[in-house]
């Protein structure tokens, strides 16, 4: 029989990765900082909140098998790959990219003077064919669906107001990772960076502190 399971793990537990002019900040177990207890939840295996300096970024890299979800906080993102697909990411609009049989990319700040932030999410994929891309735009309204995944699990965004509140449907699995300002989780209260990670649960209630909050929110299949 399932036992319903609720971890809190906050954002200055997780792993740090400092580089030239990158900063990343890992919930999961992700190159160096290996972790057998914490490889992923469900088919979720990165969450990846990157800061970057002007100008700086991420050479070309290999990527294949994974669903590839970016969702930028501040800053714009410019990103090319080896199929010659380009173009930019601002707040507002999420991408996911499905490396399927193998694609290498680069990501870079595209400001010469602003930093860039950007939360990257990594799931196990089912797509097995050339590299495909999706763009959408998210006008955050409750809890909003944000982009389709080759995977056994669904994203979404909320935004709540202070004093707004939202009830998030039942869910094998249910992450819950905060971006933006405060959120509150029964009596539990989540920052930035904060995730609560929740396993065979009911529906369950978010509510906005005073400055209220946005947050991600993975409702995903057991495995």
């Amino acid at each position: 029989m399932s036992s319903v399971m609720r971890e809190i793990r906050r954002a200055d537990e997780r792993y740090q990765t400092d580089g030239d002019g990158v900063m990343t900040r890992h919930s999961f177990s992700y190159g160096a900082h290996y972790d057998p207890d914490n490889i992923g939840f469900g088919p979720l295996i990165a969450i990846n909140t990157e800061t970057i300096d002007p100008a700086e970024g991420y050479d070309q890299h290999h990527h294949a098998d994974v669903e590839i979800v970016t969702w930028v906080l501040e800053g714009v993102l410019m990103h090319a790959d080896s199929t010659g697909h380009r173009g930019v990411v601002r707040p507002g609009t999420a991408q996911r990219l499905s490396a399927g049989t193998g694609v290498q990319h680069t990501e870079q700040n595209a400001s010469q003077d602003e930093p860039l932030v950007f939360v990257q999410m990594m799931l196990r994929s089912s797509y097995d064919a050339k590299p495909e891309y999706v763009d959408a735009v998210v006008e955050p309204r409750g809890l909003t669906p944000v982009i389709g995944v080759h995977a056994a699990a669904e994203l979404f965004v909320v935004r709540l107001a202070a004093g707004d509140s939202i009830t998030v449907p039942a869910s094998p699995r249910s992450l819950v990772h905060v971006t933006k300002g405060s959120i509150r989780l029964d009596d539990t209260t989540l920052t930035g960076g904060d995730e609560a990670r929740l396993t065979d649960e009911r529906a369950y209630d978010l509510s906005a502190a005073e400055d209220g909050g946005e947050a991600l929110i993975w409702q995903l299949g057991s495995s």
